[in-house]
């Protein structure tokens, strides 16, 4: 079993890695056009269990609109920890992960989360303190990076530009609402799920917009039929077209 396990996830990390790879490469950038004049946006970008920052910065190239020729991107690392659904293997986890494949009633790391969600409000504050609009801030994150997205959107005082959340889950039960702000509320939300994906099942993907709905928040809910525990085109052009249409000029 432990074996078994073990493959899977080897096979999950390298599944995913070539499917970034094949959707960079077939990636068609337009010709250069000047600039419109954006105020600075901030995107960031939170990976999956086990991946790391550096390994998803190309992603940021499939992002040619003028709008993002002032966006800064960011894209950190998780510090590594040992993971229960992995035997306690250390590896670069936001937090502990107790099984997989995860469902709609999976046990959370609650107090994990929480934790990891502070180090994310960090950088935020940061960005805010250098002048950028709460407004023009992005949240995005994939699998495990999509629940910290999803919470760290949910639990930050202020409104901001907007949360993606791919193949991602809710980390924490319901009573978490209770410390959702008023202005939180405000920020939308775009949940994008594969119907095949096998390792974050897409009935806790499901899960997630009624979830938001108890809390007052707008979800924006997109199921891909063939799409497994991975990134395609299509998400990463919706997810283009959905920040373009959010982004504040600076007129």
């Amino acid at each position: 079993m432990k074996l078994t396990l073990a493959k899977s996830f080897a096979l999950f990390t390298l599944t995913f890695g070539i499917t970034l790879s094949f959707v960079l490469l077939n990636h068609q950038s337009p010709l250069p056009t000047k600039p419109d004049p954006m105020a600075r946006t901030f995107i960031l970008w939170l990976h999956g269990l086990g991946d790391s920052g550096p390994a998803n910065e190309p992603i940021k190239n499939l992002f040619t609109s003028p709008v993002f020729a002032n966006t800064k991107w960011s894209f950190p690392s998780a510090p590594n920890n040992p993971v229960t659904c992995n035997y306690g293997s250390v590896m670069p986890s936001w937090f502990d992960i107790h099984e997989l494949p995860m469902t709609a009633d999976s046990p959370q790391d609650e107090a994990g989360v929480l934790k990891a969600v502070q180090n994310v409000h960090a950088m935020i504050d940061t960005e805010i303190a250098a002048g950028t609009n709460p407004n023009n801030i992005f949240i995005c994150g994939f699998s495990q990076g999509g629940a910290l997205t999803l919470a760290s959107v949910l639990l930050y005082p202020k409104t901001l530009g907007g949360g993606a959340v791919f193949s991602g889950w809710v980390p924490f039960n319901s009573s978490i609402l209770q410390r959702v702000a008023e202005d939180a509320k405000k920020t939308p939300i775009l949940w994008s799920h594969g119907i095949a994906d096998r390792t974050v099942l897409f009935e806790a993907g499901q899960a997630g917009p009624p979830f938001l709905e108890k809390a007052g928040v707008s979800c924006e809910f997109k199921a891909y039929p063939r799409l497994g525990h991975s990134l395609n085109n299509e998400e990463f052009r919706n997810l283009e077209s959905w920040i373009k249409s959010r982004v504040h000029s600076s007129s």
